[in-house]
């Protein structure tokens, strides 16, 4: 997948973008999310969501650290910020949601980069010039 980087105005345009993405992905897919505190990186997962059909409200994980959303394709919604390193998330078991059949989104994905398989497409947000506008740019 080639980078793109679109800038987005609001939380609609965010779930847009992350539907485009979606379009793209094959049905094991692993999404690796990067920004800082509030550069939408959960709105971008309610993107996704939106598009695989989940209608349930779709909140980050900070304290549960996974969330799991069924459907005819599911959605696995991991937020590492409250983990040290990688191997805390290899003791999750981070590894063996890339195995199952659905999309993996991984906010903070950082904290475990060298998990992450070599298909993981990587969103990365950033606050753009005005307020409420994010670049996003995926690769």
């Amino acid at each position: 997948m080639s980078a793109a980087a679109i800038i987005t105005r609001s939380p609609k345009e965010t779930w847009k973008a992350a539907r485009r993405l979606l379009e793209r992905l094959p049905a094991r897919a692993v999404v690796a999310l990067y920004g800082e505190l509030g550069s939408g990186k959960t709105c971008f997962v309610q993107g996704l969501a939106r598009a695989l059909g989940i209608r349930r409200a779709v909140t980050s994980p900070t304290f549960t650290l996974v969330n799991e959303y069924p459907g005819p394709r599911p959605l696995f919604h991991v937020d590492l910020y409250r983990l040290a390193d990688a191997a805390e998330a290899a003791a999750l078991g981070l590894e063996e949601y890339f195995e199952r059949e659905g999309v993996t989104a991984i906010e903070w994905a950082e904290r475990a980069e060298e998990l992450l398989p070599p298909h993981t497409v990587r969103v990365r947000l950033e606050p753009a010039a005005r307020p409420n506008e994010r670049r996003i740019r995926m690769d």
